[in-house]
């Protein structure tokens, strides 16, 4: 199996970096083959800009849609977007690894979603009519491809519950879940979750380290979550609005769930 990694932590020796280079191990060890994307050691761009394009401006300014396009099409997009790509397309399986900050990713893996996700690639693709709006939420280039979301908080676990000040973290995730890996086709997994990071000490890593360890191990064989599919008939086209008699007694986001 191909795992491919990307990883966003300013520390290398901070608990995610050590988390991380033990799936790699392990991964190694168990036959898969392994990319990694650490962001911060590579400097990621972080901003979609002009620079995201050798070709000519399509226009007299810069149209990240139209610009990206043309890029894409024509194999002149920056070096490190093509690469990324590349990464996505090899992968069976992409672990998205970060810390929770200010209820979302760090910016430079936002950032890393921003250029890679280039129209064409990962939206923009599939025939748009009457029954078919594209092919996006569970169609789409990266159909048959799994994703799984690792991520650490300095929270409770219970500060995330339903009733938690901080929300639900399954609806704090589903944008990213739901918005940023299934839209272009990935099945995605359910996340691994470490709480109070920080206060992390030997035992506390030593389980956090064995849960991993198997989340990996099942990778191919854990059901992904059930999101409803865009085009198989649940959601009202063009409307893009769920049919009325679906998810009765069901409110906010988990009614795009089956």
């Amino acid at each position: 199996m191909n795992v491919h990694i990307v990883f966003a932590h300013p520390e290398p020796r901070s608990l995610n970096g050590q988390l991380k280079d033990d799936a790699v191990a392990h991964l190694q060890r168990s036959g898969h083959q392994v990319q990694v994307s650490d962001l911060y050691r590579m400097q990621w761009k972080p901003t979609l800009d002009a620079q995201d394009t050798i070709a000519p401006l399509r226009g007299e300014r810069f149209n990240p849609i139209t610009d990206a396009r043309y890029a894409f099409d024509n194999a002149m997009q920056s070096s490190d977007i093509a690469a990324e790509q590349e990464k996505l397309i090899w992968a069976d399986v992409v672990i998205f690894q970060f810390p929770l900050w200010w209820f979302s990713m760090p910016a430079i893996m936002k950032g890393w979603f921003d250029r890679v996700y280039a129209n064409g690639f990962a939206y923009g693709v599939g025939e748009h009519n009457e029954t078919h709006w594209g092919d996006r939420y569970g169609e789409g280039t990266l159909a048959g491809k799994r994703a799984m979301l690792l991520v650490s908080t300095g929270g409770w676990e219970s500060h995330y519950s339903a009733r938690g000040i901080n929300g639900s973290i399954d609806d704090i995730l589903f944008p990213i879940q739901h918005g940023m890996l299934f839209y272009p086709g990935f099945d995605v997994l359910p996340p691994m979750l470490i709480y109070r990071a920080e206060k992390t000490d030997d035992a506390r890593y030593i389980e956090y380290r064995q849960q991993l360890l198997h989340r990996l191990d099942t990778l191919d064989e854990t059901p992904p979550l059930p999101f409803r599919r865009q085009n198989y008939g649940d959601y009202e086209i063009p409307s893009l609005t769920l049919r009325p008699e679906l998810a009765e007694g069901k409110s906010g986001l988990r009614m795009h769930m089956e």
